[in-house]
């Protein structure tokens, strides 16, 4: 479904000095992955590996340097007309504070990608409907977001998410900014509904213990590169690089009693 090939991004940084050479970030080079309808692939790596970078450029909000990526066959280009691309590919972003609009409802929140993608049916239906799937009562949808928790507002941005009804879900460190108790309550609903849905998933995530739980596949980035990708559990098992054992080592573990 979703195919990225040969993939580089790169940013220019500020001059240190008036006359001082611009500095280049390659947040993500010659990266490649493919993801199959229904099918979990979890991204890890430390933090400033290139993560995001990658995820804004599946999403479409970046464009690469070089290389392609694919939607079912179709390019898909930053900044062009991406409507339907909206309606297939959805993001979970990481910040369940500034991810809302403070000024709206949360049903207009809602209801806001379903009018602009031009999604048909009852609105206010589906808005209910999509507050009942992430366990939010009804009237959730007359409140503003300040009046809700943190794994409160993160359940009304995955309801946002699915409102169009994607095929993909596209999530970076969405349990990140929770404590311990409310992400795994988080990380459950996300588990039962990307399974009852059927909704291929790439999950970005420094947490090795989500990403075994939630992901078939794996695909490790150091410094923008793709030391290495393959079934989680193998990964996880027998990992063939450096990098990923030391990501694995630095796993805290309760030590033998």
């Amino acid at each position: 479904m979703l195919t990225a090939a040969g993939v580089h991004r790169s940013y220019t940084l500020p001059r240190r000095s008036l006359f001082g050479p611009a500095a280049v970030r390659h947040a993500v080079r010659d990266v490649s992955l493919d993801l199959a309808a229904g099918e979990r692939l979890g991204v890890v790596g430390e933090s400033g590996s290139g993560k995001s970078t990658l995820l804004r450029v599946l999403l479409g909000l970046d464009r690469p340097d070089a290389g392609t990526v694919q939607f079912r066959g179709r390019p898909v280009l930053a900044g062009r007309d991406l409507g339907w691309f909206r309606r297939e590919v959805q993001m979970v972003p990481q910040d369940p504070y500034g991810s809302l609009d403070p000024r709206m409802r949360v049903g207009s929140s809602i209801r806001e990608p379903l009018e602009c993608l031009s999604v048909p049916g009852d609105h206010t239906a589906r808005v209910a409907a999509l507050l009942a799937a992430v366990g939010l009562e009804p009237d959730a949808a007359t409140r503003y977001p300040h009046e809700f928790s943190g794994g409160q507002r993160q359940r009304i941005a995955i309801a946002r998410a699915l409102g169009p009804e994607p095929a993909v879900l596209l999530a970076d460190e969405p349990f990140s900014a929770l404590d311990v108790a409310v992400r795994a309550q988080v990380l459950t609903l996300v588990q039962d509904l990307v399974d009852r849905l059927g909704l291929a998933l790439v999950l970005v995530s420094h947490d090795i213990g989500v990403v075994q739980q939630l992901c078939d596949r794996v695909l490790v980035l150091k410094d923008g590169v793709a030391v290495e990708q393959g079934r989680t559990a193998d990964v996880l098992r027998a990992p063939s690089h450096p990098y990923t054992r030391a990501l694995l080592d630095a796993v805290p573990r309760l030590p033998d009693l």
